[in-house]
């Protein structure tokens, strides 16, 4: 009666696939991850030079250009870098130039895309108060740091003279 129970739950067993049919199951799942890796991958640097429709165009560009950071350089403006998302961030910015976009929208769509840090000028807000004022935080603490060794050292000069006297 216990068997009867065991063989009703469990369904009789399929036979086993072949070692052929396995490979043909890999083979397929092979090629499928490879064209869909194929479909996935960047596309290479397009060669064509940047296409200007007047000189303005070309100096406003130039203009924008450089006022935006290559997020891969971190250090060079996108005018500058030879980087490839710098190549295809400058095709893009002309591109919007293209759709009409003014100077302010195009930098506000590369802000949303890749934060304020893509500005080389990013506007003072809070966020970035420590990134326009540290400089001059620095510069009062170094100040505050000489005046203090200043006198300490004078104090030194003072303690080691004769009493009354200046030092000859």
């Amino acid at each position: 009666m216990l068997r009867a129970r065991r063989a009703d739950r469990h369904p009789p067993a399929r036979p086993a696939r072949t070692l052929g049919q396995g490979a043909w199951l890999l083979a397929l799942l092979c090629l499928c991850l490879c064209d869909a890796a194929a479909q996935t991958r960047q596309p290479v640097h397009d060669a064509r030079p940047l296409a200007f429709r007047s000189a303005a165009e070309e100096a406003r560009f130039h203009a924008l250009a450089a006022e935006l950071r290559c997020v891969q350089c971190q250090n060079q403006s996108l005018a500058d870098s030879n980087a490839q998302i710098a190549q295809d961030l400058r095709r893009e910015v002309l591109d919007l130039m293209h759709e009409g976009h003014d100077d302010a929208r195009i930098r506000q769509f590369l802000v949303d895309r890749y934060g304020q840090f893509v500005l080389y000028q990013p506007p003072i807000q809070p966020g970035t108060w420590l990134l326009w004022g540290g400089p001059l935080l620095f510069l009062g603490a170094g100040g505050v740091w000489v005046g203090r060794l200043v006198r300490r050292r004078s104090a030194a000069m003072a303690a080691c003279s004769p009493e009354g006297g200046p030092e000859r």
